[in-house]
């Protein structure tokens, strides 16, 4: 059960405008205050079991007048893990799952984007999850981006999903009597903060 995730900054590349090509990118950071990472994943087809990280953040470079965006990578804390109930969350971060102890952080390393809209697109990336490195990709919407209300801060925000298969990071528990299912579903709000 995974976030990416983070890979949410990454909807900051659907901005894409014409502009000067002597711009220069700027660092973003993400705001640990306003970041969600929230998934879920089929239990015995019941229901859809709800869970979230709370730990997670990262940065990443762009420039708004190109939509050039560089350097992205966003982390999550595999020990975060929190579902509402603590003899789950402990067996979730055993091996069956996401083998917390041994590999506590989960990595997206964004290594393209394409358009899909003026304010959607797609990032593609690698996810480290597990101690393995498989391609990934993120759906991205950005929902705004400016002066922040309070403070003297500028701010981009944006939501984010993905779909992740377990199985392929060797994460197979409960897969062949279909207890738990291999689809895990992602969805991220970010929002980041323009370091001056």
């Amino acid at each position: 059960m995974t976030a990416l995730h983070a890979t949410a900054a990454a909807g900051l590349t659907l901005v894409l405008a014409c502009g000067s090509a002597s711009a220069e990118p700027r660092l973003f950071e993400i705001d640990p205050e306003h970041v969600s990472i929230v998934f879920d994943i089929s239990h015995i087809g019941y229901q859809q079991q709800m869970g979230m990280f709370l730990e997670g953040g990262g940065s990443f470079r762009f420039d708004e007048e190109t939509g050039d965006l560089s350097d992205l990578v966003f982390t999550v804390d595999a020990a975060s893990i929190f579902t509402n109930h603590e003899a789950r969350d402990k067996h979730v971060r055993s091996p069956d799952f996401l083998d917390a102890e041994a590999h506590r952080e989960i990595r997206f390393t964004m290594v393209s984007a394409e358009r899909r809209s003026e304010t959607g697109g797609i990032v593609h990336g690698e996810l480290t999850f597990r101690g393995m490195t498989l391609p990934q990709s993120v759906n991205v919407t950005l929902n705004r981006i400016g002066p922040y209300p309070w403070g003297d801060t500028y701010v981009i925000g944006v939501s984010a999903e993905a779909v992740l298969d377990r199985s392929a990071f060797g994460s197979i528990y409960g897969l062949e009597d279909g207890l738990v299912g291999d689809e895990v579903h992602l969805c991220f709000e970010v929002e980041a903060i323009r370091q001056e």
